[in-house]
């Protein structure tokens, strides 16, 4: 099994499902983990892996467009990229609001979705 990485992918978003999250960009960190079989012994190019640059445009179309529920854009951003790549087994993505709306509250809250392939 091969896995590509994609970690610390900042987005400026409007995430959210209070109305004053509509107003305010807030901080986003995704990572994603994608798992395949190769088909081939060694890969040689890049047509014989999955190219992480269309992961990558993949997820940033869909971070940009608003969307309230974090769980709602991981599942969406896992789908996507499945769709795009038949060959995966295994996807991950993870996704944090790096200064949540909370009053007093330190730190970042996040979601993760995994998908596999029966």
């Amino acid at each position: 099994m091969l896995s590509i990485h994609l970690h610390n992918l900042l987005f400026v978003c409007t995430h959210g499902v209070y109305e004053a999250e509509y107003a305010v960009n807030n901080k986003f960190e995704v990572n994603i983990d994608v798992s395949y079989l190769p088909e081939q012994r060694i890969i040689n190019s890049l047509s014989e892996t999955i190219n992480y640059a269309s992961i990558y445009t993949i997820t940033k179309k869909i971070m940009l467009q608003h969307t309230p529920l974090l769980e709602t854009l991981a599942m969406d951003i896992a789908y996507n990229i499945q769709a795009a790549f038949s060959n995966i087994v295994t996807i991950n993505v993870s996704i944090k609001k790096l200064h949540p709306p909370i009053p007093a509250f330190i730190g970042s809250v996040g979601v993760s979705f995994t998908l596999k392939n029966a």
